[in-house]
């Protein structure tokens, strides 16, 4: 099972195993990681699963889509390392991801 480490704005972090298949967000979700909010439930109408990557990851990851790309325009603190967390599907190759989530979702 992979394990993603989020890393909150100040500096908790908190590892937790992963389902293949799930998102990066809905792992949070189900394990109460704060910062991520996920109003919209994983649908990319929003920006409140906002991470960053990091970057020795990003590779893995991927860039965003178009449209994950316009719903970071919604979002707090954007980086080039950003990404919505409910488009990023956990793979075995993603055992030991590490995202950050910023000071507040957007």
């Amino acid at each position: 099972m992979p394990k993603i480490t989020y890393i909150e704005h100040d500096g908790t972090e908190r590892a937790v195993d992963a389902e293949v298949g799930a998102t990066v967000m809905e792992t949070a979700i189900r394990n109460s990681v704060p910062g991520i909010v996920a109003e919209c439930g994983g649908a990319c109408s929003c920006a409140t699963c906002h991470v960053h990557v990091d970057e020795a990851w990003s590779e893995k990851v991927g860039p965003p889509s178009p449209m994950e790309e316009d719903m970071l325009d919604f979002a707090f603190d954007v980086r080039p390392s950003s990404r919505l967390s409910c488009q990023i599907k956990v793979t075995d190759e993603l055992d030991g991801l590490i995202v950050r989530t910023p000071e507040q979702q957007g």
